[in-house]
C-alpha cells in the first residue's frame, strides 16, 4: 500500500512503514533537440515515423532514468499520434516529462515538435505516452522515488496518467 503525497511517499510493507524520497517533476524533465538528416528521411522528404518513435523512446528514457537513478526499460508505448510531417532540414525538438509514477513504473510523456529554420515556424508533430520500469542491480523492478506535484499542470497530467495506467491495466486483465 503505498500513500502519494506532495513532499513525500509512505510504504506499507512487511509491517513497517518507510518514508520514500520524491522528486519534483521539474528534476527530471527533458528537451532533446535533434536536426533531420538525409539518413532520416524517406522518399517524399519526410522524417520515418520509426525515427521519430526511437527519438521518443530515448527521450523518455532519459526523464525516467533521472527521475528513478536506475536504469530503464521501456515497458510500454501508447497514444503515439503523428499530428504533422517533418522535412528534411528541419529541428525536432522532443520534451518529456514523468507524469505518473507507481511503486516500481512511471509513465513519462513526450511532446515532438518540429521547427522549419527557414521561417522560423514551429509545427507539434507527434506525442505519445511511455511506460518505463526501473530495474535494480539483480536486474528486477525495483522501487523509485514518488513524484512531487508542485504546478497546477503536474497535478492535471498526474491525474490523466492515472486514468490512462488504470485503462492499461484493464486492458492487460482483459487480454
Amino acid at each position: 500500500m503505498t500513500f502519494v503525497c506532495t513532499a513525500c511517499a509512505l510504504s506499507f510493507w512487511k509491517g513497517i512503514y518507510t518514508l520514500k524520497n520524491s522528486k519534483p517533476v521539474s528534476s527530471s524533465q527533458v528537451i532533446m533537440t535533434q536536426l533531420v538528416l538525409p539518413s532520416h528521411t524517406n522518399s517524399l522528404g519526410t522524417i520515418f515515423g520509426g525515427t521519430i518513435m526511437s527519438w521518443i523512446d530515448i527521450a523518455a528514457a532519459i526523464a525516467a532514468q533521472r527521475h528513478s537513478n536506475k536504469e530503464v526499460v521501456t515497458a510500454s508505448i501508447d497514444r503515439l499520434d503523428f499530428v504533422a510531417p517533418v522535412y528534411k532540414g528541419w529541428v525536432v525538438n522532443l520534451k518529456a516529462s514523468v507524469n505518473f509514477t507507481s511503486r516500481t513504473s512511471m509513465e513519462v510523456g513526450v511532446r515532438v515538435d518540429a521547427e522549419n529554420p527557414k521561417t522560423g515556424e514551429m509545427f507539434h508533430t507527434a506525442s505519445a505516452y511511455c511506460t518505463f520500469v526501473a530495474l535494480g542491480s539483480n536486474g528486477k523492478p525495483t522501487e523509485i522515488p514518488s513524484l512531487e506535484l508542485v504546478t497546477e499542470d503536474d497535478k492535471r497530467r498526474y491525474e490523466q496518467a492515472q486514468r490512462r495506467r488504470e485503462i492499461r491495466l484493464q486492458n492487460k486483465a482483459n487480454s
